[in-house]
């Protein structure tokens, strides 16, 4: 099930906000840039970069995921490691809200995110 109009509102109004935060400069972004993107119940962070031996061809690379539960009303998040596999982010495995959300990835104080 998406997403109601008003919870893509909330959600695209957090995104913008994290994204003024966290994108790189804008003469880097040709070559590596961050966007956020929804699938069903889940909102991605990806990393966008051109393939190095096809620049034409863009790359996507998941960062961060966060699935809404209906029933507890949180985000579950996740974190993507070298397995290529989403895993739980353990420090705080759930947030209340989006935006809380949004604040871990930025902070990311274990380095699970950004390295």
């Amino acid at each position: 099930m998406a997403f109601s109009e008003f919870e893509a509102k909330k959600i695209d109004r957090a995104a913008t906000k994290f994204l003024q935060c966290r994108r790189p400069p804008i003469e880097i972004r040709p070559k590596l840039d961050l966007d956020v993107r929804i699938s069903g119940q889940s909102v991605q962070i990806v990393e966008t970069r051109p393939h190095f031996r096809e620049p034409s061809t863009i790359i996507e690379s998941p960062l961060a995921k966060a699935t809404y539960v209906k029933n507890t009303r949180r985000w579950k998040i996740y974190w993507m490691r070298s397995d290529l596999k989403w895993h739980s982010y353990s420090p705080e495995p759930e947030s209340r809200s989006i935006e809380e959300f949004f604040a871990i990835v930025n902070a990311d104080e274990n380095g699970c995110f950004f390295g």
